[in-house]
């Protein structure tokens, strides 16, 4: 983890949602190792409930010749810091989700990463206008600690719904925990709402345990 300072903000600043610190620098937060990039086997793939239950994948040239788009953007760690005001670059979730349409049925996705680590998401907060999966932050690759060749950015919510490494999104219709929400997570993770751990989900927030 590289080093970083903390920027005094105010309690009323707009951009901070409750409980949270702006944060100069990027911090460098992961479960693991970081895994090792092979462009010849790499591939993003789509599956699960597809309206066309069939599965659809990209090597790494076919993605990075899909339309992409900047989006500016606040980045929310559920351990209180925040980083502001960057400029996010990469394929737009909803791009995603046209390229390859759900079934009618579905409500949720899972996003899987490398070493099976995985976020689930409302279909709505997937398909979110400023939702992206990210190969750039201000203009320059994402380095592999921050998740080479692409991580998903989910601003409106906490960080951990934005997974590093990004390999597979699987579309579902019904919720399913993924890997943080499996250990004591809130389902929904919204910051302003504090949505910060399972003991605070309200009849609704998430799947039957």
């Amino acid at each position: 983890m590289g080093q970083s300072e903390q920027e005094p903000s105010s309690p009323s600043d707009p951009r901070l949602p409750p409980g949270q610190r702006v944060q100069r620098g990027w911090p460098a937060l992961h479960y693991g190792p970081v895994p090792r990039f092979k462009p010849l086997t790499w591939d993003l793939q789509v599956f699960g409930a597809t309206a066309l239950a069939e599965k659809h994948s990209w090597d790494f040239e076919g993605f990075n010749a899909l339309p992409r788009t900047t989006v500016r953007a606040d980045l929310h760690c559920v351990t209180r810091f925040s980083v502001l005001d960057s400029d996010w670059t990469g394929v737009s979730a909803a791009l995603l989700l046209d390229l390859v349409p759900p079934d009618r049925d579905v409500t949720h996705v899972m996003v899987w990463a490398e070493y099976g680590y995985s976020a689930n998401l409302r279909l709505a907060d997937f398909a979110a206008p400023d939702t992206l999966l990210a190969t750039h932050r201000n203009g320059e690759t994402i380095t592999a600690e921050h998740g080479f060749p692409v991580r998903l950015v989910v601003p409106r919510l906490y960080a951990w719904k934005g997974p590093k490494w990004v390999r597979a999104v699987e579309y579902m219709r019904a919720d399913r925990r993924g890997f943080w929400e499996e250990r004591g997570y809130h389902n929904r993770a919204d910051p302003w709402r504090e949505q910060r751990y399972s003991h605070q989900e309200e009849p609704g927030d998430g799947p039957l345990r």
